[in-house]
């Protein structure tokens, strides 16, 4: 007996990338059902290459009685609204918004960085997925920090335009279409031109002169790495369509190598370390695209700090960074406490 498995936000880039992952990973689902907003309702979606589709239901008038997972990739307003109605039918939520993220009773879930933290979702029967570049960036230092304790992290990101939803794909296109053809360029989801340029600026910017993107890569590492670990980031808009990159800079407790954190990248879960010192020798986020690994390269030792280390990494963030963690969550959930499939 298989699950049965609700995912809401279907018509969504990532929507559309969970159910291509269910799919892929062959999740023991023996029902699923694709849930939208009023305005999708009768959208046809794929589940992934199976030949199989689902017609979209109105997320308005669906009954979450019966199922078992909700996989929500619908934003935080759906998620407030109707994340707890799920919960309290006795489906698990399993959301990609940042609404439940620093609930201290909803867990925070990077599979390969904190699985153990899973036991907690019967508090709210809601589990969050972390954001797209938190997720990455902690799938690299985990396996670090055990080794020899990561003290501070400074880290810039190069984030796609994918992580602004199917509107900022669009923009990037139509303005990179117009620049080509002398049209002019046309303004409306990012507060700059996004194509032929870099926008150092992702959500609202905060009193302190941080964005809410910045505050969340610290606030959830913290969470799900180490509360004492200091973070400090700057998180920038690329012409990228999908792919999210990350340069960033460690400071350690205990000595720690290029060679040997090398040795212990190339073994820990769900990192693939591709890191030769040569002309292409290292990936970039047109390589990861449709990957689910979190890639790490450019590795070595950082002579400015004691204990220091330098490393880029990217990854497909609607992958890693949403759909794939996402699914991930569920795997882990049915391994550990509903034990069907």
């Amino acid at each position: 007996m298989g699950y049965r498995v609700v995912v809401v936000g279907a018509t969504g880039n990532v929507g559309r990338e969970m159910l291509n992952v269910l799919a892929e990973r062959e999740f023991p689902a023996d029902e699923i059902a694709a849930v939208a907003s009023a305005r999708s309702q009768g959208t046809e979606v794929e589940y992934g290459e199976t030949g199989r589709r689902f017609k979209c239901q109105n997320i308005a008038n669906f009954d979450f009685t019966g199922w078992d997972i909700a996989l929500f990739a619908a934003g935080s307003g759906p998620a407030k609204e109707y994340a707890p109605k799920a919960a309290a039918a006795g489906c698990v939520v399993i959301d990609n918004s940042s609404y439940y993220r620093m609930d201290p009773d909803v867990p925070l879930i990077v599979p390969e960085v904190n699985p153990d933290a899973i036991d907690g979702y019967t508090a709210r029967n809601i589990i969050a997925n972390p954001n797209c570049s938190t997720a990455q960036m902690v799938v690299a230092l985990k396996p670090l920090h055990d080794a020899a304790t990561i003290t501070r992290v400074v880290v810039s990101t190069y984030q796609s335009v994918s992580g602004a939803g199917k509107p900022g794909m669009d923009e990037l296109f139509e303005q990179s279409r117009a620049i080509f053809v002398g049209d002019q360029v046309s303004i409306n989801k990012f507060t700059k031109q996004i194509a032929f340029n870099v926008i150092p600026h992702i959500d609202v910017f905060l009193d302190d002169g941080s964005t809410k993107e910045e505050w969340k890569m610290v606030v959830e590492t913290k969470k799900i790495l180490d509360p004492k670990i200091k973070v400090v980031a700057t998180c920038v808009r690329v012409p990228v369509f999908v792919g999210h990159s990350e340069a960033i800079n460690l400071e350690f407790a205990n000595e720690i190598g290029a060679e040997q954190a090398q040795d212990i990248l190339r073994e820990a879960p769900g990192v693939m370390l591709i890191d030769k010192r040569e002309d292409g020798g290292y990936v970039t986020p047109i390589e990861c695209v449709g990957d689910g690994a979190t890639y790490v390269s450019r590795v070595r030792e950082d002579s400015t700090v004691e204990n220091g280390l330098v490393l880029w990494c990217v990854s497909d963030n609607l992958r890693k960074g949403a759909a794939l963690n996402a699914v991930q969550i569920a795997e882990l959930l049915g391994r550990r406490h509903l034990k069907k499939g």
